[in-house]
């Protein structure tokens, strides 16, 4: 049974799901707007806002807290570029917008970026 289990598997093991979640996040991070399917996206957006909250401190410990998870050049964009655009916002810093079914499988597709 399924009580009290949060998060998505993404039929994937604990190490695939983990490394997913921080390449997608790289990436959203870098771009500020992709297309994956809606699973992935409802999924990394609650990780993506708990590190711009993060990078909204600035300070020496959340940058090597960040380094944990990204290279230095999005560590450096998000504390310099990304978190200063958010500082009176207190939350829902992504938006996900669903689009149409994948023409191959079927799979519900959805474009997620950072508000502006």
């Amino acid at each position: 049974m399924r009580k009290r289990k949060k998060g998505r598997k993404l039929s994937r093991e604990k190490d695939q799901r983990k490394a997913l979640l921080r390449s997608l996040a790289a990436a959203l991070l870098l771009k500020e707007k992709i297309r994956t399917t809606e699973a992935k996206a409802k999924e990394f957006s609650g990780f993506v806002e708990k590190q711009i909250t993060r990078a909204k401190i600035g300070s020496l410990h959340s940058r090597r807290l960040l380094a944990r998870f990204f290279p230095p050049k999005i560590v450096k964009k998000l504390v310099d570029e990304i978190a200063p655009r958010y500082k009176e916002r207190k939350g829902g810093y992504t938006r996900i917008v669903k689009l149409g079914p994948r023409k191959s499988n079927g799979a519900k597709m959805a474009i997620i970026e950072l508000v502006k």
